[in-house]
Protein backbone atom coordinates (compact mmCIF):
# COMPACT_ATOMS: atom_id res chain seq x y z
CA UNK A 1 0.00 0.00 0.00
CA UNK A 2 1.61 3.16 -1.27
CA UNK A 3 1.76 6.14 0.95
CA UNK A 4 -0.40 9.10 0.30
CA UNK A 5 1.10 12.09 0.99
CA UNK A 6 4.83 10.85 -0.35
CA UNK A 7 6.17 13.18 -2.56
CA UNK A 8 8.60 10.55 -3.91
CA UNK A 9 7.97 8.74 -7.43
CA UNK A 10 4.89 6.54 -7.28
CA UNK A 11 4.94 3.87 -9.80
CA UNK A 12 1.91 3.45 -11.76
CA UNK A 13 1.23 0.03 -10.99
CA UNK A 14 2.37 -2.58 -8.20
CA UNK A 15 5.23 -4.74 -9.92
CA UNK A 16 4.06 -7.66 -8.15
CA UNK A 17 0.87 -7.83 -9.60
CA UNK A 18 -0.04 -10.51 -11.72
CA UNK A 19 -2.98 -11.45 -14.59
CA UNK A 20 -4.30 -13.98 -11.99
CA UNK A 21 -3.76 -11.82 -8.44
CA UNK A 22 -5.41 -8.39 -10.57
CA UNK A 23 -8.37 -10.56 -11.63
CA UNK A 24 -9.15 -12.62 -8.58
CA UNK A 25 -8.49 -9.01 -6.39
CA UNK A 26 -11.35 -7.03 -9.09
CA UNK A 27 -13.84 -9.26 -9.67
CA UNK A 28 -13.70 -9.87 -5.44
CA UNK A 29 -15.48 -6.56 -5.93
CA UNK A 30 -18.57 -7.98 -6.97
CA UNK A 31 -18.65 -11.65 -6.45
CA UNK A 32 -16.44 -12.33 -3.28
CA UNK A 33 -16.51 -9.82 -0.94
CA UNK A 34 -19.20 -8.06 1.04
CA UNK A 35 -20.27 -4.82 0.37
CA UNK A 36 -18.17 -2.61 2.64
CA UNK A 37 -20.19 -0.38 5.39
CA UNK A 38 -19.48 2.47 3.91
CA UNK A 39 -21.10 1.90 0.17
CA UNK A 40 -24.09 0.50 2.20
CA UNK A 41 -23.94 3.45 4.39
CA UNK A 42 -23.98 5.82 1.19
CA UNK A 43 -26.60 3.76 -0.54
CA UNK A 44 -28.89 4.43 1.41
CA UNK A 45 -28.18 8.09 2.01
CA UNK A 46 -28.19 8.55 -1.91
CA UNK A 47 -30.83 6.36 -2.16
CA UNK A 48 -32.82 8.84 -0.32
CA UNK A 49 -31.91 11.59 -2.29
CA UNK A 50 -33.25 9.94 -5.05
CA UNK A 51 -36.25 9.89 -3.59
CA UNK A 52 -36.22 13.18 -3.19
CA UNK A 53 -35.30 14.03 -6.44
CA UNK A 54 -37.99 11.80 -8.55
CA UNK A 55 -40.65 13.57 -5.53
CA UNK A 56 -39.30 16.81 -6.99
CA UNK A 57 -39.56 16.73 -10.62
CA UNK A 58 -42.83 15.02 -10.01
CA UNK A 59 -44.21 18.07 -8.17
CA UNK A 60 -42.36 20.55 -11.09
CA UNK A 61 -44.27 18.51 -13.69
CA UNK A 62 -47.32 18.20 -11.67
CA UNK A 63 -47.26 22.36 -10.43
CA UNK A 64 -45.26 23.91 -12.92
CA UNK A 65 -41.66 25.53 -13.95
CA UNK A 66 -43.32 28.51 -11.76
CA UNK A 67 -42.28 26.78 -8.55
CA UNK A 68 -38.05 27.63 -9.87
CA UNK A 69 -39.68 31.39 -9.11
CA UNK A 70 -38.53 32.42 -12.58
CA UNK A 71 -39.85 35.62 -13.87
CA UNK A 72 -38.98 37.78 -17.04
CA UNK A 73 -35.84 38.87 -17.55
CA UNK A 74 -34.54 35.84 -15.71
CA UNK A 75 -36.37 33.17 -17.76
CA UNK A 76 -32.98 30.49 -17.09
CA UNK A 77 -31.72 29.70 -14.26
CA UNK A 78 -30.68 26.60 -12.20
CA UNK A 79 -32.23 23.94 -15.17
CA UNK A 80 -29.74 25.36 -17.44
CA UNK A 81 -26.82 26.39 -15.14
CA UNK A 82 -27.25 22.70 -14.11
CA UNK A 83 -27.60 21.31 -17.66
CA UNK A 84 -23.89 23.32 -18.66
CA UNK A 85 -22.42 21.57 -14.72
CA UNK A 86 -23.46 18.14 -15.98
CA UNK A 87 -22.32 18.06 -19.58
CA UNK A 88 -19.04 19.49 -18.11
CA UNK A 89 -18.64 16.58 -15.61
CA UNK A 90 -19.33 14.26 -18.25
CA UNK A 91 -16.53 15.63 -20.82
CA UNK A 92 -13.37 14.40 -19.00
CA UNK A 93 -14.68 10.50 -18.83
CA UNK A 94 -14.86 10.81 -22.91
CA UNK A 95 -11.50 13.08 -22.93
CA UNK A 96 -9.93 9.63 -20.59
CA UNK A 97 -11.71 7.15 -22.80
CA UNK A 98 -10.42 8.91 -26.34
CA UNK A 99 -7.65 10.62 -26.12
CA UNK A 100 -5.49 9.25 -23.65
CA UNK A 101 -6.48 5.84 -25.50
CA UNK A 102 -5.06 7.02 -28.52
CA UNK A 103 -1.70 9.10 -26.92
CA UNK A 104 -1.36 5.07 -24.98
CA UNK A 105 -0.89 6.61 -21.58
CA UNK A 106 -0.31 4.43 -19.04
CA UNK A 107 -2.16 5.96 -16.17
CA UNK A 108 -5.58 5.61 -18.20
CA UNK A 109 -6.39 2.04 -17.24
CA UNK A 110 -6.37 2.49 -13.52
CA UNK A 111 -9.84 5.39 -13.64
CA UNK A 112 -11.02 4.82 -17.32
CA UNK A 113 -13.87 2.17 -16.53
CA UNK A 114 -15.64 4.76 -13.32
CA UNK A 115 -14.86 7.51 -16.08
CA UNK A 116 -16.93 6.29 -18.94
CA UNK A 117 -19.77 5.21 -16.15
CA UNK A 118 -19.74 8.81 -14.76
CA UNK A 119 -19.85 10.42 -18.60
CA UNK A 120 -22.79 8.32 -19.22
CA UNK A 121 -24.74 8.99 -15.95
CA UNK A 122 -23.88 12.85 -15.84
CA UNK A 123 -25.22 13.11 -19.60
CA UNK A 124 -28.61 11.25 -18.37
CA UNK A 125 -29.19 13.92 -15.94
CA UNK A 126 -27.74 16.76 -18.43
CA UNK A 127 -30.58 15.97 -20.73
CA UNK A 128 -33.05 15.97 -17.46
CA UNK A 129 -32.93 19.12 -17.15
CA UNK A 130 -34.04 20.78 -20.46
CA UNK A 131 -37.15 18.55 -19.76
CA UNK A 132 -37.55 19.77 -16.66
CA UNK A 133 -37.30 23.29 -18.19
CA UNK A 134 -39.62 22.70 -20.91
CA UNK A 135 -42.85 22.95 -19.01
CA UNK A 136 -44.61 20.47 -21.11
CA UNK A 137 -42.53 17.61 -20.77
CA UNK A 138 -44.94 15.31 -22.65
CA UNK A 139 -44.47 17.09 -25.81
CA UNK A 140 -40.25 16.31 -25.98
CA UNK A 141 -40.82 14.87 -29.15
CA UNK A 142 -41.86 18.56 -30.77
CA UNK A 143 -37.59 19.18 -30.69
CA UNK A 144 -37.65 15.75 -33.34
CA UNK A 145 -37.24 16.10 -36.92
CA UNK A 146 -40.46 14.27 -37.29
CA UNK A 147 -43.46 14.90 -40.22
CA UNK A 148 -46.97 14.63 -38.38
CA UNK A 149 -50.58 15.01 -38.93
CA UNK A 150 -50.48 18.50 -37.33
CA UNK A 151 -47.16 19.67 -39.73
CA UNK A 152 -44.77 20.76 -37.20
CA UNK A 153 -41.02 21.00 -37.54
CA UNK A 154 -38.61 21.81 -35.10
CA UNK A 155 -37.45 25.34 -34.83
CA UNK A 156 -33.93 25.09 -36.12
CA UNK A 157 -33.42 28.21 -34.67
CA UNK A 158 -34.50 27.37 -31.21
CA UNK A 159 -31.61 26.51 -28.51
CA UNK A 160 -33.62 23.72 -27.44
CA UNK A 161 -33.08 21.62 -30.74
CA UNK A 162 -29.82 22.02 -30.51
CA UNK A 163 -29.27 20.74 -27.01
CA UNK A 164 -31.36 17.97 -28.03
CA UNK A 165 -29.46 16.90 -30.86
CA UNK A 166 -26.23 17.48 -28.81
CA UNK A 167 -26.96 15.60 -25.87
CA UNK A 168 -28.77 12.89 -27.26
CA UNK A 169 -26.02 11.97 -29.47
CA UNK A 170 -23.52 12.57 -26.62
CA UNK A 171 -25.59 10.14 -24.45
CA UNK A 172 -25.60 7.78 -27.49
CA UNK A 173 -21.90 7.86 -27.93
CA UNK A 174 -21.10 7.44 -24.41
CA UNK A 175 -23.67 4.05 -24.19
CA UNK A 176 -22.59 2.65 -27.03
CA UNK A 177 -18.34 3.13 -26.02
CA UNK A 178 -19.23 2.00 -22.85
CA UNK A 179 -20.87 -1.25 -23.36
CA UNK A 180 -17.91 -1.63 -25.97
CA UNK A 181 -15.28 -1.62 -23.36
CA UNK A 182 -17.16 -3.75 -21.09
CA UNK A 183 -17.23 -6.53 -23.57
CA UNK A 184 -14.29 -8.35 -22.35
CA UNK A 185 -14.59 -8.08 -18.66
CA UNK A 186 -18.33 -9.29 -19.38
CA UNK A 187 -16.83 -12.55 -20.50
CA UNK A 188 -14.45 -12.49 -17.49
CA UNK A 189 -17.08 -11.79 -15.25
CA UNK A 190 -18.92 -15.17 -17.04
CA UNK A 191 -16.40 -17.34 -16.43
CA UNK A 192 -15.71 -16.06 -12.74
CA UNK A 193 -19.19 -16.40 -11.77
CA UNK A 194 -20.38 -19.48 -9.57
CA UNK A 195 -23.74 -19.03 -9.79
CA UNK A 196 -25.90 -20.17 -12.87
CA UNK A 197 -27.98 -16.88 -12.54
CA UNK A 198 -25.10 -14.50 -13.16
CA UNK A 199 -23.41 -16.67 -15.36
CA UNK A 200 -26.75 -16.20 -17.20
CA UNK A 201 -26.75 -12.45 -16.90
CA UNK A 202 -23.02 -11.99 -18.02
CA UNK A 203 -23.25 -14.48 -20.84
CA UNK A 204 -25.99 -12.34 -22.45
CA UNK A 205 -24.15 -8.99 -22.14
CA UNK A 206 -20.96 -10.85 -22.89
CA UNK A 207 -23.20 -11.56 -26.55
CA UNK A 208 -21.18 -14.68 -27.42
CA UNK A 209 -17.36 -13.23 -26.62
CA UNK A 210 -14.85 -15.65 -26.57
CA UNK A 211 -11.48 -13.76 -26.91
CA UNK A 212 -10.10 -15.32 -29.91
CA UNK A 213 -8.28 -13.33 -32.43
CA UNK A 214 -10.90 -12.48 -34.70
CA UNK A 215 -12.78 -10.82 -31.58
CA UNK A 216 -9.91 -8.87 -30.41
CA UNK A 217 -8.72 -7.30 -33.69
CA UNK A 218 -12.26 -6.27 -34.39
CA UNK A 219 -12.39 -4.77 -30.79
CA UNK A 220 -9.02 -2.63 -31.34
CA UNK A 221 -10.02 -1.65 -34.56
CA UNK A 222 -13.91 -0.28 -33.17
CA UNK A 223 -12.19 0.65 -29.88
CA UNK A 224 -9.85 3.12 -32.10
CA UNK A 225 -12.27 4.63 -34.03
CA UNK A 226 -14.75 5.67 -31.47
CA UNK A 227 -11.74 7.17 -29.44
CA UNK A 228 -10.69 9.33 -32.74
CA UNK A 229 -14.16 10.47 -32.56
CA UNK A 230 -14.27 11.48 -28.97
CA UNK A 231 -12.63 14.36 -29.33
CA UNK A 232 -15.20 16.16 -31.86
CA UNK A 233 -17.83 14.92 -30.02
CA UNK A 234 -16.64 16.74 -26.81
CA UNK A 235 -15.58 19.61 -28.55
CA UNK A 236 -19.22 19.98 -30.65
CA UNK A 237 -21.51 19.32 -27.75
CA UNK A 238 -19.93 21.76 -25.49
CA UNK A 239 -19.64 24.00 -28.39
CA UNK A 240 -22.90 23.52 -29.14
CA UNK A 241 -24.09 24.46 -25.20
CA UNK A 242 -22.16 27.37 -25.48
CA UNK A 243 -23.84 28.48 -28.71
CA UNK A 244 -26.87 28.94 -26.65
CA UNK A 245 -25.58 31.71 -24.94
CA UNK A 246 -23.15 33.23 -27.50
CA UNK A 247 -25.47 33.80 -30.81
CA UNK A 248 -28.09 36.33 -28.26
CA UNK A 249 -27.13 39.69 -28.42
CA UNK A 250 -27.62 39.95 -24.70
CA UNK A 251 -24.66 41.18 -22.98
CA UNK A 252 -22.98 38.46 -20.71
CA UNK A 253 -23.44 35.93 -23.54
CA UNK A 254 -22.60 37.45 -26.49
CA UNK A 255 -19.12 36.30 -26.42
CA UNK A 256 -17.04 34.55 -29.16
CA UNK A 257 -14.73 32.95 -26.99
CA UNK A 258 -17.29 30.72 -25.64
CA UNK A 259 -17.02 27.70 -27.23
CA UNK A 260 -13.33 26.95 -26.43
CA UNK A 261 -14.04 28.33 -22.87
CA UNK A 262 -16.72 26.34 -22.05
CA UNK A 263 -14.87 23.18 -23.03
CA UNK A 264 -12.43 24.41 -21.11
CA UNK A 265 -14.52 24.46 -18.48
CA UNK A 266 -16.13 21.68 -18.68
CA UNK A 267 -13.08 19.63 -18.78
CA UNK A 268 -11.49 21.05 -15.77
CA UNK A 269 -14.72 19.97 -13.73
CA UNK A 270 -15.06 16.39 -15.12
CA UNK A 271 -11.69 16.17 -14.42
CA UNK A 272 -12.31 17.46 -10.76
CA UNK A 273 -14.91 15.24 -10.28
CA UNK A 274 -13.17 11.84 -11.09
CA UNK A 275 -11.43 12.36 -8.56
CA UNK A 276 -14.07 12.61 -6.14
CA UNK A 277 -14.78 9.33 -7.45
CA UNK A 278 -11.69 8.09 -7.56
CA UNK A 279 -10.75 8.79 -3.48
CA UNK A 280 -13.48 7.50 -2.11
CA UNK A 281 -13.50 3.83 -4.65
CA UNK A 282 -9.83 3.70 -3.80
CA UNK A 283 -10.58 3.60 -0.16
CA UNK A 284 -13.73 1.88 -0.05
CA UNK A 285 -12.46 -1.17 -1.88
CA UNK A 286 -8.60 -0.44 -0.94
CA UNK A 287 -7.62 0.03 -4.60
CA UNK A 288 -4.27 1.69 -3.74
CA UNK A 289 -2.02 -0.49 -5.04
CA UNK A 290 -4.34 0.35 -8.92
CA UNK A 291 -4.77 3.99 -8.18
CA UNK A 292 -1.48 5.73 -7.05
CA UNK A 293 -0.75 9.24 -5.51
CA UNK A 294 1.14 9.63 -9.64
CA UNK A 295 -2.14 9.54 -10.84
CA UNK A 296 -3.47 12.21 -8.98
CA UNK A 297 -0.72 14.21 -10.10
CA UNK A 298 -1.28 13.16 -13.67
CA UNK A 299 -4.83 14.53 -13.08
CA UNK A 300 -3.46 17.39 -11.13
CA UNK A 301 -1.51 18.30 -13.82
CA UNK A 302 -4.08 18.10 -16.25
CA UNK A 303 -6.35 20.19 -14.09
CA UNK A 304 -4.19 23.20 -13.46
CA UNK A 305 -3.81 23.35 -17.73
CA UNK A 306 -7.11 23.85 -18.67
CA UNK A 307 -7.49 26.26 -15.01
CA UNK A 308 -5.26 27.76 -16.65
CA UNK A 309 -7.64 28.63 -20.14
CA UNK A 310 -10.60 29.76 -17.96
CA UNK A 311 -8.47 32.04 -16.23
CA UNK A 312 -7.61 33.46 -19.80
CA UNK A 313 -11.02 33.29 -20.81
CA UNK A 314 -12.09 35.44 -17.42
CA UNK A 315 -9.49 38.26 -18.00
CA UNK A 316 -10.25 38.09 -22.15
CA UNK A 317 -14.12 38.63 -21.36
CA UNK A 318 -13.66 41.96 -19.06
CA UNK A 319 -10.92 42.90 -21.39
CA UNK A 320 -13.33 42.86 -24.51
CA UNK A 321 -16.27 44.16 -22.24
CA UNK A 322 -14.68 47.26 -21.46
CA UNK A 323 -12.51 47.73 -24.75
CA UNK A 324 -15.40 47.91 -27.12
CA UNK A 325 -17.06 50.76 -25.15
CA UNK A 326 -20.42 49.53 -24.93
CA UNK A 327 -22.46 50.50 -21.62
CA UNK A 328 -24.57 47.55 -21.52
CA UNK A 329 -21.21 45.24 -21.80
CA UNK A 330 -19.51 47.42 -18.97
CA UNK A 331 -23.08 46.93 -16.78
CA UNK A 332 -23.17 43.85 -16.65
CA UNK A 333 -19.76 43.68 -15.11
CA UNK A 334 -20.62 46.14 -12.57
CA UNK A 335 -23.27 44.51 -11.96
CA UNK A 336 -21.52 40.90 -10.86
CA UNK A 337 -18.51 43.12 -9.39
CA UNK A 338 -20.51 44.92 -7.02
CA UNK A 339 -24.56 44.43 -7.32
CA UNK A 340 -26.61 41.75 -5.49
CA UNK A 341 -24.13 38.84 -6.82
CA UNK A 342 -20.98 39.89 -6.06
CA UNK A 343 -20.31 37.61 -3.47
CA UNK A 344 -21.05 34.66 -5.76
CA UNK A 345 -18.71 36.32 -8.39
CA UNK A 346 -16.03 36.88 -6.35
CA UNK A 347 -16.37 33.41 -4.77
CA UNK A 348 -16.27 31.91 -7.95
CA UNK A 349 -12.62 33.62 -8.91
CA UNK A 350 -11.69 32.26 -5.53
CA UNK A 351 -12.30 28.92 -6.35
CA UNK A 352 -10.69 29.03 -10.07
CA UNK A 353 -8.23 31.50 -10.29
CA UNK A 354 -6.48 31.77 -7.08
CA UNK A 355 -7.06 27.99 -4.89
CA UNK A 356 -6.68 25.87 -8.38
CA UNK A 357 -2.67 27.64 -8.43
CA UNK A 358 -1.71 25.57 -5.76
CA UNK A 359 -2.05 22.40 -8.19
CA UNK A 360 1.61 23.99 -9.40
CA UNK A 361 3.06 22.47 -6.04
CA UNK A 362 3.86 18.41 -6.41
CA UNK A 363 2.95 17.96 -2.88
CA UNK A 364 -0.58 19.28 -3.62
CA UNK A 365 -0.92 17.23 -6.49
CA UNK A 366 -0.20 14.18 -5.00
CA UNK A 367 -1.55 14.66 -1.24
CA UNK A 368 -4.90 12.47 -1.74
CA UNK A 369 -6.66 14.60 1.23
CA UNK A 370 -5.45 17.77 -0.58
CA UNK A 371 -6.13 17.09 -4.37
CA UNK A 372 -9.76 15.56 -2.74
CA UNK A 373 -10.25 19.33 -1.28
CA UNK A 374 -9.16 20.97 -4.52
CA UNK A 375 -11.18 18.86 -7.02
CA UNK A 376 -13.98 19.63 -4.65
CA UNK A 377 -13.54 23.47 -4.97
CA UNK A 378 -12.82 23.02 -8.51
CA UNK A 379 -16.62 21.59 -9.22
CA UNK A 380 -18.43 24.52 -6.56
CA UNK A 381 -16.28 27.15 -8.62
CA UNK A 382 -17.61 26.17 -12.30
CA UNK A 383 -20.78 25.59 -11.00
CA UNK A 384 -20.84 29.10 -9.73
CA UNK A 385 -19.05 29.91 -12.91
CA UNK A 386 -22.41 28.77 -15.10
CA UNK A 387 -24.65 30.68 -11.85
CA UNK A 388 -23.13 33.77 -12.91
CA UNK A 389 -22.89 33.39 -16.53
CA UNK A 390 -26.67 32.32 -17.07
CA UNK A 391 -28.57 34.85 -13.96
CA UNK A 392 -26.29 37.96 -13.92
CA UNK A 393 -26.81 38.23 -17.96
CA UNK A 394 -30.35 38.66 -17.72
CA UNK A 395 -30.90 39.96 -14.09
CA UNK A 396 -31.23 43.55 -15.28
CA UNK A 397 -32.48 44.46 -18.53
CA UNK A 398 -32.12 47.48 -20.91
CA UNK A 399 -35.26 48.84 -18.78
CA UNK A 400 -34.43 49.44 -14.91
CA UNK A 401 -38.33 48.62 -14.46
CA UNK A 402 -37.66 45.12 -15.34
CA UNK A 403 -34.58 44.06 -13.43
CA UNK A 404 -34.99 41.59 -10.56
CA UNK A 405 -32.92 39.78 -8.85
CA UNK A 406 -33.94 35.31 -8.98
CA UNK A 407 -32.36 33.08 -6.07
CA UNK A 408 -32.97 29.34 -6.45
CA UNK A 409 -36.10 28.03 -5.13
CA UNK A 410 -36.28 25.40 -2.21
CA UNK A 411 -37.38 23.06 -5.30
CA UNK A 412 -34.43 24.22 -7.19
CA UNK A 413 -32.21 22.80 -4.83
CA UNK A 414 -34.43 19.98 -4.31
CA UNK A 415 -34.02 19.15 -7.89
CA UNK A 416 -30.38 19.38 -8.54
CA UNK A 417 -29.14 17.97 -4.62
CA UNK A 418 -31.48 14.99 -5.37
CA UNK A 419 -29.88 14.44 -8.72
CA UNK A 420 -26.33 14.45 -7.32
CA UNK A 421 -27.57 11.77 -5.09
CA UNK A 422 -29.27 9.79 -7.88
CA UNK A 423 -25.66 10.17 -10.03
CA UNK A 424 -23.62 8.29 -6.94
CA UNK A 425 -26.46 5.93 -6.18
CA UNK A 426 -26.13 4.62 -9.92
CA UNK A 427 -22.42 5.15 -9.36
CA UNK A 428 -22.41 2.73 -6.18
CA UNK A 429 -24.74 0.29 -8.08
CA UNK A 430 -21.89 0.18 -11.56
CA UNK A 431 -19.40 -0.71 -9.32
CA UNK A 432 -20.93 -3.75 -7.43
CA UNK A 433 -22.08 -5.44 -11.29
CA UNK A 434 -18.56 -4.13 -12.83
CA UNK A 435 -15.17 -3.86 -11.26
CA UNK A 436 -14.63 0.06 -11.11
CA UNK A 437 -11.13 -1.10 -13.02
CA UNK A 438 -11.36 -2.83 -16.38
CA UNK A 439 -9.49 -6.36 -16.23
CA UNK A 440 -8.41 -6.24 -19.74
CA UNK A 441 -6.99 -2.67 -19.91
CA UNK A 442 -4.73 -3.69 -16.85
CA UNK A 443 -3.91 -6.85 -18.07
CA UNK A 444 -2.00 -4.83 -21.14
CA UNK A 445 -0.51 -2.77 -18.51
CA UNK A 446 1.15 -5.55 -16.93
CA UNK A 447 2.04 -6.68 -19.70
CA UNK A 448 3.87 -4.10 -20.72
CA UNK A 449 5.18 -3.21 -17.43
CA UNK A 450 7.29 -6.88 -17.83
CA UNK A 451 8.24 -6.15 -21.28
CA UNK A 452 10.34 -2.69 -20.36
CA UNK A 453 11.51 -4.91 -17.19
CA UNK A 454 12.58 -7.33 -19.59
CA UNK A 455 13.92 -5.01 -22.33
CA UNK A 456 15.73 -2.82 -19.18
Amino acid sequence: MTNDTDTSEQPLLDRKLTYASMTDRLTAIVFKDKAPWSWLAGFLFFGFLTLVFLYSISYVFKTGVGVFGLNIPVAWELAIVNTIWWIGIAHAGTLISGVLLLTRQNWRPSIARFSEAMAMFAIIFAGSYPLIHLGRPWLFYYLMPYPNTQGLWPNWKSPLVWDFFAISTYLLYTMMFLYLTTLPDFATMRDQAKSRAKQIFYGILAIGWRGSARHWARYDRTVMIFAAISAPIVVSVTGTISLDLAVTIVPGYHFTIFPPYFVSGALYSGFATVVLIAVPFRSMFKLHNYITPRHFDYIGRVMLGFVLVVDYAYMCEIWTAFYSGADYYRGVYWNRWFGPYMMIYWSMYFCNIVLPQLLWFKKVRRSVPMIFCMALVADIGMWLERYIIVVTSTNRDYMPSAWRVVWPTGWDWAVYIGSLGAFCLLMLIFVRVLPPISLHDMRKLITRKKADVETS
